[in-house]
């Protein structure tokens, strides 16, 4: 009996050694895992910084491209609004004429007299309204314009 306790005992630790191999060589290939994912992740963040740099590039690339935008625009938006009154003005100026040119040839059409009997004259009444249809026709031509 006293040569298998001794025996018994280095049988053990002879199980426990394998074990603790068995043990280290999953360690070692877990670890291995582990330092591979590190080196995926670093590449991940890698690729996350030049894409966040390239984003923040292109911000600042439509920030100014905002910038000139709203210059150009708020100077074509005062040219418009400038270029809107005076369309009005002029409008307002040309119907005064119309009304002007309506009222003098319906006037001269009244006080003519014909020069000559054989010369036929058109009906007065048809050249004002002849008249008035071309003022009506330009006023809303120029609303048109206006508009």
């Amino acid at each position: 009996m006293i040569n298998i306790l001794p025996l018994t005992i280095e049988g053990l630790v002879a199980i426990l050694l394998l074990l603790t191999i068995l043990y280290c060589i999953r360690l070692n290939e877990q670890l291995k895992r582990l330092k591979a994912d590190g080196t995926t992740m670093q590449q991940t963040i890698a690729e996350l910084i030049t894409a966040t740099e390239s984003a923040e590039r292109a911000i600042a690339g439509l920030k100014t491209t905002v910038r000139e935008a709203e210059e150009t625009l708020g100077e074509r938006l005062k040219s418009a609004e400038r270029f809107s009154i005076e369309i009005k003005r002029n409008t307002t100026d040309c119907a005064e004429v119309l009304d002007r040119l309506s009222k003098i040839a319906s006037a001269r059409l009244m006080t003519a007299k014909p020069e000559d009997e054989k010369t036929a004259t058109p009906d007065p009444k048809s050249i004002v309204a002849a008249a008035q249809a071309f003022a009506e026709r330009t006023r809303a031509r120029v609303k048109g314009l206006a508009a």
